[in-house]
């Protein structure tokens, strides 16, 4: 189907595409860059620790670690709890791929749990019923910015003596209970990429109230380099103590961050509490116009979850539409409303086939896979964005309705 023409065969009800997510870039994050650049540091500075500590204060974790990827501290956060070869970490299949791959990066293996077939959060029922001896850890995602249910996943990390790992990449700002999101897992990964409610171009923290996966990240963000003499285990000529002096005590990385994105970051946090008034704001009206229209399901708001919305995702009910959720998702575009899908079940990717991982390990996921889309959502967007993209939803309901 053409963009240049709408369903009808008339014009889109926009003239430009609507993203479904973009980044609010303003005159004090380009001065906050600039005066970055003019400085002394450009990586591994001051803006480094001054975002870890701003992370700290507005999350309530005691430590923070600033790499480069949300990515990145998915892979930390497993290395960090120990994580190996042989071990198995149960993960929602309903996210990105990082959350799973997380294991696979430290020898571990993935163990996928179904999903609540209305929040689209991982169902601590399924979560239970996939613990072995193997187990090590969860890894559990705030789907859409929506809150996990914490208490019911901690209690069973408790029982079974496991690492309670919440992958927030969608969830900064988010209050599970009134507890910020990073004050209460064991580790808690968030992401700063473009999408995300506030960004550092690409960018990710560790949050832990947990000294030693605090340390373990930070060596493995800076090639396990260790720079304090008494933890070193370098065997050093006698007297060769100077400054130079580190020691390698494992195999890490380089996923340190750049002071120019930590201080893009900086001054992105000076208005996250702007920014997430604004998506609330949003998120609130598509609730109440998709009240009245039975063929679009919004993902359930649980009490427990004071969201910060990254996605605003929906489910067909294909049952009232003569059209499959590709057709739609083509006659919303056609309309120049550009939607995205979140998330193709991670272990149907052909990777993940190679490892012997089959069709039908969660058939919730794979059933809400088939219908869902997510329409656009980001706090630079107006009243008039909101309004063509609602207008296209009943546009192309109407189209299809049975």
């Amino acid at each position: 189907m053409s963009e240049k023409t709408a369903i009808d065969g008339g014009t889109p009800v926009r003239s430009t595409p609507l993203a479904y997510g973009r980044q609010w870039i303003e005159e004090d994050d380009i001065a906050a860059v600039t005066e970055t650049l003019k400085s002394d540091y450009l990586t591994s500075g001051p803006k480094i620790t001054e975002l870890e500590d701003v992370l700290c204060a507005y999350t309530g974790a005691k430590y923070a670690v600033a790499m480069n990827s949300g990515t990145a501290v998915l892979h930390a956060a497993t290395h960090a709890a120990g994580i190996g070869e042989g071990d198995e970490v149960i993960v929602t299949p309903f996210t990105f791929m990082a959350s799973a791959n997380s294991a696979l990066y430290v020898g571990a293996r993935p163990v996928f749990a179904d999903i609540d077939p209305e929040t689209w959060n991982i169902d601590p029922a399924s979560v239970e019923a996939h613990v072995t001896k193997k187990t090590r850890a969860i890894v559990a995602v705030d789907y859409g910015g929506e809150a996990v249910d914490a208490d019911a996943l901690r209690a069973i990390c408790d029982r079974h003596h496991l690492v309670f790992i919440e992958d927030a990449a969608h969830a900064i700002g988010t209050k599970y209970k009134g507890r910020p999101t990073g004050s209460y897992a064991d580790i808690t990964t968030m992401s700063f990429h473009p999408v995300k409610t506030v960004t550092s171009g690409e960018g990710g923290a560790v949050l832990t109230n947990n000294a030693d996966f605090a340390r373990d990240a930070r060596l493995l963000r800076a090639h396990g380099m260790e720079h304090d003499p008494s933890l070193m285990r370098i065997d050093a000529p006698a007297g060769d103590d100077g400054t130079w002096l580190c020691d390698q005590l494992f195999l890490g990385y380089n996923y340190r961050m750049p002071d120019l994105d930590a201080a893009l970051l900086l001054s992105q946090m000076k208005k996250i509490d702007r920014f997430i008034a604004r998506r609330k704001e949003l998120v609130a009206h598509y609730d109440a116009v998709f009240a009245d229209m039975p063929e679009i399901i919004p993902q359930k708001h649980m009490p427990w979850s004071d969201a910060a919305r990254h996605l605003y995702a929906v489910r067909l009910d294909l049952s009232r539409l003569s059209c499959t959720r590709k057709q739609f998702f083509d006659a919303m575009r056609a309309e120049n409303i550009f939607c995205q899908v979140h998330y193709i079940p991670t272990y149907l990717f052909s990777h993940y086939r190679s490892l012997g991982y089959q069709k039908g390990l969660c058939p919730v996921a794979e059933e809400v896979y088939a219908s869902v889309f997510s329409l656009p959502l980001f706090p630079k967007m107006t009243d008039e964005d909101q309004d063509d993209a609602v207008r296209a939803v009943k546009k192309v309901t109407k189209r299809y309705a049975v």
